[in-house]
């Protein structure tokens, strides 16, 4: 099979050779545009600035910490101006130095500050070595060493544990150990197995570092178990039962005096509300903190102690909610709905809002309990990535980083906007687009990348690209179709997206392409569509049902053959995934369902292609390989156009190295340039 996928892989470079001197000039735009020498925003935690360096030339980050000038310093250095007492915890560079692949997986430094715990895959197949190391002296453990863990590990409160979690067969991580420091990975004490093909199993804290948590999921299934932190050898208790069909994460907060757990549940409440129970009776009174609506999907809750941060999502568009802790009866609503009510503790929230039209604000990194402000992430098609410090109190922001584009960028040269297509149910599918404004001719058809994904209610958020820049600037339109089976509208906008409903997701997204169409915005011979595993499902659907739409095909580590991995129980991830796809291979109904969308199944003899290119990796756990070959060979024999090109060390997330993958992207972008006809320099 390896000679096969070389023979692929020559061939696709014979094919694409055209494109190399284009390859190299979006490559050199990408890096040219990209502060490769950079520092991110320290965060603070505990008595530490950590932040992580970029250095021009190396593929990864050095990650560092700095003191704090006292208990409160709350403002931190200037980037570019940290540097007394700089300490390298960890240079990924170093550790990648004979791989060629490399991924850092868990980074954690215990509560004193005096040792790191982290994890590297150096395959691509998603295990993990996890070691542990003396930041003062550097010296790493060889007798603390465990290999084939999940990537997922953290200290307990005291420093002498840490626990981690491992994988089965079928690559599922399912269970959580408790390592003792100083003693070898074979006396490590297993304190939890999840049995249920369905579940993956993960280690957390919360912010207070209170208690340790064991987070048990599916799909559509969680359960959250709890131990107290200052108890790391008690036993974890499950916050509430397990109930098939309700997810619920838990937060623990001091709430008038009491600690309490904040529960975000959708037991009863499809679009989810958060209720405070008791700690140390959490299956006693509920009090509806924020109450279900059915135009607002509430996403989370961080817990701080003096305020919480709520996060959810209101016309397609991501929010974010301030409610301060105090003791007077207040009340208050959040994007519409009745929250708070008549209740001792919380006081009225206070969203913090955004002028453009489309953007995705996020809750950042927030280590610490008693933080005075809260660290916020905020992008848009047209706004790099932002870092901002909103004080909790006035509700002043402060801009605390702007992702840096070289050589000249103007915000104003480029404009973003919302459209609505129409489903052949009468739905409305929302559209976000953009464009330079000068490169783009709207009276006049351009090309367009369309990028669809419609699958485990992941939503596809406006976000800056520096690669973009080098579509938009040559005249291309790129729209993000945001399809059901996605999150952008609620759990109902998901739950019209799966199973057996599935087929949404693809005549939504082709809904979008003729919306385009339509609306003057393209053509189908200057329309490409973009997906990537499961959104390569998606676009390789489109591509049966509609060829006649799309120029071109971009399918990435695609999941095209789909019901055949589905029916197999012994692959990785397979039983996990029933809950997303149906069960096909107990269940008939699901059976012929999916068999009538999976695109190797649908290839057709009666159509004239689209061409195709597909991306993947020998290494992917999560979409083998054999699948996008398949594709590739089945849709050759009825005379498609149709290109296979395999990382060979790589996995599901493609190469590692920051300067591996922009040439990666580079050749896709050359590629999407030249099948949409604008493949011209920026001086043309």
């Amino acid at each position: 099979m390896l000679a096969y996928l070389e023979a692929e892989n020559e061939w696709t470079a014979a094919e694409t050779a055209h494109l190399e001197a284009l390859t190299e000039q979006v490559f050199e735009e990408i890096k040219g545009r990209t502060q490769e020498t950079d520092l991110s925003v320290p965060v603070r935690q505990g008595s530490h600035w950590y932040y992580t360096r970029t250095v021009e030339g190396k593929s990864y980050g050095v990650y560092c910490r700095a003191p704090i000038t006292g208990p409160d310093d709350w403002t931190p250095p200037e980037v570019g101006a940290v540097g007394n007492g700089e300490e390298v915890l960890l240079d990924a560079n170093a550790e990648a130095e004979g791989h060629e692949f490399f991924s850092l997986g868990s980074f954690d430094v215990s509560t004193d500050g005096t040792l790191l715990a982290w994890a590297v895959d150096v395959k691509g197949d998603e295990r993990y070595t996890l070691r542990i190391k003396d930041i003062a002296s550097g010296k790493v453990s060889a007798v603390d060493e465990v290999a084939n863990t999940a990537g997922g590990a953290l200290f307990a409160l005291d420093g002498r544990f840490v626990f981690y979690a491992t994988m089965d067969d079928a690559w599922r991580p399912d269970t959580v150990w408790r390592h003792r420091l100083g003693t070898p990975s074979s006396a490590d004490v297993r304190v939890f197995t999840e049995p249920d093909e369905r579940f993956w199993v993960g280690v957390g804290r919360t912010r207070s570092r209170r208690y340790l948590l064991i987070e048990v999921g599916s799909k559509v299934t969680s359960e959250v178990l709890l131990l107290d932190a200052d108890d790391p050898e008690g036993e974890f208790f499950p916050v509430w039962p397990r109930v098939e069909g309700v997810e619920y994460d838990v937060e623990h907060a001091v709430v008038a005096g009491e600690d309490r757990l904040l529960i975000t549940h959708n037991d009863g409440a499809e679009n989810f509300e958060l209720v405070d129970v008791a700690a140390v009776d959490p299956l006693g009174e509920r009090i509806v903190v924020i109450a279900h609506a059915a135009d607002s999907r509430l996403e989370g809750v961080d817990a701080f102690e003096t305020h919480l941060a709520v996060s959810y999502r209101s016309g397609a568009l991501t929010r974010v909610g301030i409610i301060p802790l105090r003791s007077e009866i207040s009340t208050g609503t959040i994007a519409g709905r009745s929250a708070l009510g008549q209740i001792i503790g919380y006081g009225a929230v206070r969203e913090v809002e955004f002028e453009e039209p489309l953007f995705d604000v996020s809750v950042g990194s927030n280590p610490e309990w008693q933080q005075p402000r809260l660290r916020l992430s905020f992008t848009s098609f047209v706004t790099p990535m932002t870092v901002l410090d909103y004080d909790v109190n006035s509700g002043e922001r402060r801009i605390l980083k702007r992702q840096a584009v070289l050589g000249g960028y103007d915000p104003e040269q480029y404009e973003q906007s919302r459209d609505w297509a129409v489903a052949t149910d009468g739905t409305r599918i929302p559209v976000s687009l953009v464009w330079k404004t000068d490169a783009v001719d709207r009276s006049q058809p351009a090309p367009t990348l369309i990028y669809g994904y419609g699958s485990y209610e992941a939503s596809m958020d406006p976000s800056f690209s520096i690669a973009r820049l080098s579509l938009l600037d040559r005249g291309m339109i790129f729209a993000v179709a945001h399809v059901r089976g996605g999150g952008e509208l609620g759990r109902a906008w998901y739950e019209n997206g799966r199973t057996l409903t599935k087929r949404n997701t693809f005549t939504d997204f082709i809904a979008v392409a003729e919306h385009l169409i339509a609306e003057g915005y393209t053509t189908p011979s200057r329309l490409v569509a973009e997906g990537r595993s499961a959104g390569g499902l998606l676009v390789g659907a489109a591509a049966n049902l509609a060829p006649h739409l799309f120029a071109a095909i971009l399918a990435g580590v695609p999941f095209v053959d789909a019901l055949t991995s589905i029916l197999d129980p012994e692959l990785p991830l397979t039983v996990i995934e029933w809950d997303e796809w149906g069960n096909p291979l107990h269940d008939a109904a699901v059976y012929e369902y999916m068999r009538t969308y999976t695109p190797y199944e649908n290839v057709r003899e009666d159509v004239a292609y689209p061409r195709i290119l597909a991306v993947t990796s020998l290494n992917d756990t999560r979409v083998l390989y054999v699948e996008p070959a398949k594709w590739v060979a089945r849709l050759r024999e009825v005379g498609a156009r149709a290109l296979l090109k395999t990382e060979m060390k790589a996995g599901h997330g493609g190469v590692s190295g920051r300067y591996e993958a922009w040439r990666e992207r580079a050749f896709e972008y050359a590629w999407v340039l030249d099948v949409s006809g604008t493949a011209r320099n920026l001086e043309g």
